[in-house]
């Protein structure tokens, strides 16, 4: 059973200190492009944008005739997991309803921190990699935080094969570039309740009150 949490340490230390080691400005400049339409997705899911968007380059290569759950056909019933989802008559419809209601559920996540966020989009593609120790490269791909190591297919792993896809976290690297807007959210600090003013006395009393201390100590 993975340590989510650790996990989450993990990613966040990773995200730190990882460098690109390939060039990734293509896909990433036109993920940027299509911001508004995942916005919209964002505002029906509360997933931020950008999350939204790498998986889209992740599962369908920015394919428009896809679902996001998986890149199988927008049109037909989808095959490959999450199967049995569709047909949907428009991609932002297939992404809602991979956002919402499949695993692992990214419209509950409410931890958008680069280790929460990052963990969520590991935990999408199977968490596989975290098990054996690994940084995954659904997420790693493309930066000196992962050399190699892939899983072929379901439970099977080969140690030498790398994946030559652009990991999420490059992809995010090079989004926040191109647009520095791009910012993961942080624990929100608990309201802290403002100092009430002391009471004060009206302009008045202060004038009785000092004719009252005038006459009993103003004389002796």
């Amino acid at each position: 059973m993975t340590d989510l949490s650790a996990l989450k340490e993990a990613n966040a230390a990773r995200w730190l200190r990882a460098k690109l080691t390939r060039n990734f400005v293509a896909p990433a400049k036109s993920l940027v492009a299509s911001k508004p339409t995942y916005q919209r997705v964002e505002a029906k899911t509360g997933v931020p944008w950008f999350v939204i968007a790498v998986i889209h380059e992740r599962e369908a290569s920015q394919r428009w005739d896809t679902q996001l759950g998986q890149g199988d056909r927008l049109d037909s019933v989808s095959v490959h997991v999450p199967a049995g989802r569709g047909p949907f008559q428009t991609w932002e419809e297939g992404a809602y309803d991979a956002l919402v209601n499949c695993p692992p559920y990214a419209a509950r996540n409410q931890d958008w921190t680069p280790g929460g966020a990052l963990t969520l989009l590991e935990t999408y593609n199977g968490l596989g990699y975290a098990a054996r120790g690994l940084p995954s490269p659904y997420l790693w791909s493309g930066t000196d935080r992962y050399t190699k190591g892939k899983y072929v297919r379901d439970g099977v792993f080969d140690p030498e094969l790398v994946d030559i896809q652009p990991g999420c976290a490059a992809l995010i690297k090079t989004m926040i570039a191109l647009d520095p807007t791009i910012s993961f959210s942080g624990v929100k600090p608990t309201p802290q309740p403002e100092p009430k003013p002391e009471p004060t006395l009206p302009t008045s009393w202060w004038s009785v009150l000092f004719s009252i201390l005038r006459s009993i100590f103003g004389k002796r």
